[in-house]
């Protein structure tokens, strides 16, 4: 059975894949409209509250929810649908963490490395932020929940609404689409869309489908919530800017002007990147078979071939 099959294992009624989204994503909108309706300046309101409060708990307070919404999310999915964590995660025996932790440490020195070049490229561009006490306490925090934040993501739009949608749909293609446009829009009201303008949105769809892509060939959600954790976290590290959604006590702050970076920032790990990551990461897992593990149908397996799990992880 591949990932999405996986639902099969469970209680796949139709309805009971709408709430949990269509709750988050509600959200998602009122806040967007909110902002338009009342011309909200994101900036400032962000800016304020780190100064009432101090960058370290402010972030604490904007990842709170995300882990609150993995225990609801993990909830709903054993108590309504009757499915096993696992068979969320993974259509393999049980969850390979080699797999996470090697995207993990591999995006992880990638991403720091395109930092650190563009910092000796253009040191005028950043200013050295380093004070000990808080980034001791930023590693705490990002270490702690940082990755509850990333996981929410990638089990509510590569493993949750992936397996949803592509039991209703019947097919891959359409599941990885939606679910990389609706994680694209998700991040709509952020700052940066405020900064560099409706363009951003490629690089946040584009990631999406990247680590769609990833789940539906590897059949596992290892590789994406490992590339997702380390992106968040090697970033809230090491740079930070005052027009970003990661506000932190990092050790280097960006300064340049965010509307020179689309080429840089967006287009090149979209269309450059990306398929470089696609193309080792299919050499190392001997991915072959890839339209059908992207494009082919999703059939429900003979009831005998499989069972609902009596008792769920």
């Amino acid at each position: 059975m591949n990932f999405i099959q996986q639902a099969y294992k469970g209680d796949y009624q139709f309805w009971k894949y709408l709430l949990i989204p269509l709750g988050f994503l509600g959200l998602m909108v009122l806040n967007f409209v909110a902002i338009k309706a009342f011309n909200l300046d994101v900036d400032k309101i962000i800016q304020s509250e780190i100064d009432s409060k101090g960058e370290n708990r402010f972030l604490v307070e904007m990842l709170l929810p995300f882990a609150v919404g993995l225990a609801l999310l993990f909830l709903w999915v054993k108590f309504i649908h009757k499915q096993s964590l696992l068979s969320l995660t993974t259509a393999r025996k049980k969850v390979d963490w080699k797999r996470f932790w090697f995207i993990f440490f591999l995006w992880g020195i990638v991403s720091s490395s395109f930092v650190l070049l563009d910092y000796y490229m253009s040191p005028e561009e950043y200013q050295f932020n380093f004070n000990l006490q808080p980034f001791l306490i930023l590693v705490i925090i990002a270490i702690l929940l940082i990755p509850l934040q990333t996981s929410f993501e990638e089990y509510l739009f590569r493993g949750y609404l992936m397996q949803g949608i592509g039991v209703i749909a019947k097919n891959k293609w359409v599941p990885l689409l939606i679910t990389s446009l609706i994680f694209g829009l998700m991040h709509i009201a952020n700052p940066e869309v405020g900064k560099l303008g409706p363009v951003i949105m490629v690089y946040y769809i584009g990631t999406g489908l990247f680590l769609g892509i990833i789940t539906l060939m590897d059949d596992g959600l290892e590789l994406a919530l490992g590339f997702h954790a380390a992106n968040n976290l090697f970033t809230a590290l090491l740079v930070t800017a005052d027009w970003t959604a990661f506000q932190t006590h990092s050790v280097l702050k960006d300064l340049s002007d965010p509307s020179e970076m689309a080429l840089a920032e967006i287009f090149v790990p979209v269309f450059v990147v990306f398929p470089i990551l696609l193309f080792i990461l299919a050499k190392k897992y001997n991915w072959s078979n890839w339209k059908d593990k992207l494009l082919g149908a999703v059939i429900e397996p003979p009831k005998e071939d499989y069972k609902i799990l009596d008792k769920i992880l």
